[in-house]
C-alpha cells in the first residue's frame, strides 16, 4: 500500500485545514482508514478513523470540529480541520492496516499558532 499525504500547513488559532490522503496499491474500498497524529515529544495518537462502510469515529479532543470523510471513487481519505487549537499541533499520518500490519505515509506537518 502507498499513502501520499496532503494539506497541512500554518494556520492561526481558529483556522482550518483540510487534510488529504491518496491511498493506491490496495483495494481502497474494502479497508478502514484512519488518520493519526503526533505531536512533539509526545506519542502518535489515533484522531479519527472511517470504516469501509462509511462510520466514524473521533477521538475526543477533536469532536465537533473534525470531520473524516472518503471518496471510494478517488481512493482518498480527509481530515478536515476546522476550529484549530494550537494543541493540534504535530504531524498527521494517514494510515490503514494491510496484512496484520498498519501501514504509515510519510505524514505532513499541521502548526497552529496562537
Amino acid at each position: 500500500v502507498q499513502l501520499q499525504a496532503s494539506g497541512g500547513g500554518s494556520v492561526q488559532a481558529g483556522g482550518f485545514l483540510r487534510l488529504s490522503c491518496s491511498v493506491s496499491r490496495i483495494m481502497f474500498r474494502a479497508y478502514d482508514m484512519a488518520w493519526y497524529r503526533q505531536a512533539p515529544g509526545k506519542e502518535r495518537e489515533l484522531v479519527a478513523s472511517i470504516t469501509s462502510g462509511g462510520a466514524t469515529t473521533l477521538a475526543t479532543p477533536v469532536k465537533g470540529r473534525f470531520i473524516i470523510s472518503r471518496d471510494n471513487a478517488q481512493d482518498a481519505v480527509y481530515l478536515q480541520m476546522n476550529n484549530l487549537k494550537p494543541e493540534d499541533t504535530g504531524v498527521y499520518y494517514c494510515s490503514t492496516e494491510e496484512r496484520g500490519r498498519r501501514r504509515w505515509g510519510q505524514g505532513t506537518q499541521v502548526t497552529v499558532s496562537s
